[in-house]
């Protein structure tokens, strides 16, 4: 994770309880710190209190979606900056694109990868602290 601190405040927006232990679980073990919301308004208040360095956002969430909470984050001057990365399990033709439209620096397919994925998220935040713009997972 060079050029990035491993102390960086990742926040998970994850309905599924094991979707999100498994996130977590990894992510701390990289020696991130982890914040937690199960639904996209939880995640957008934590956005706002915490101002995480990376936001991982579920796409399928119950009442609002991932992709309208990210519209939301990215019209807010107090979030606008944070980089949002989509967790779906939608990673199909034409899902990236509408990931990008709404403001995602790119996406994580699920089932996650757990061997690669603190390395993803390490890319994203070093993508970020370089100013270039994100990539999917390559599935």
């Amino acid at each position: 994770m060079s050029g990035v601190s491993a102390k960086a405040t990742i926040l998970i927006v994850e309905d599924n309880a094991m979707n999100m232990q498994l996130a977590t679980d990894l992510l701390e073990v990289a020696g991130y710190r982890v914040v937690q919301a199960t639904t996209a308004e939880e995640g957008i208040t934590l956005a706002l209190a915490e101002r995480p360095e990376l936001i991982l956002m579920d796409v399928a969430l119950p009442a609002m979606d991932g992709l309208a909470a990210t519209r939301r984050l990215k019209q807010d001057a107090r979030t606008g900056d944070i980089p949002v990365v989509a967790l779906t399990a939608q990673a199909m033709a034409g899902d990236e694109a509408r990931a990008r439209e709404a403001g995602c620096a790119g996406y994580i397919a699920k089932p996650i990868a757990t061997r690669r994925f603190a390395s993803l998220v390490a890319g994203y935040l070093q993508q970020a602290a370089a100013g270039r713009p994100g990539t999917h997972d390559g599935r």
